[in-house]
């Protein structure tokens, strides 16, 4: 079943370390390119897209 792998905000937000809160922001302002599932008042994120979001975010020197 797919709604295995889609996570509501709070579960987002612990799998990333960052506080519902962020999410929120990041979700209003469109900061980060993080895709979310709607469906009416309801906010779903994707493991995958978490993932990917994660890998994009991932750094291999600080210069």
């Amino acid at each position: 079943m797919q709604n295995q792998n889609l996570l509501n905000n709070s579960e987002a937000a612990a799998y990333l370390g960052v506080t519902e809160g962020t999410l929120t922001v990041w979700r209003s302002c469109g900061r980060y390119n993080l895709p979310f599932v709607k469906v009416g008042r309801l906010v779903r994120y994707r493991l995958t897209d978490l993932n990917a979001f994660l890998d994009s975010r991932t750094q291999t020197k600080t210069a």
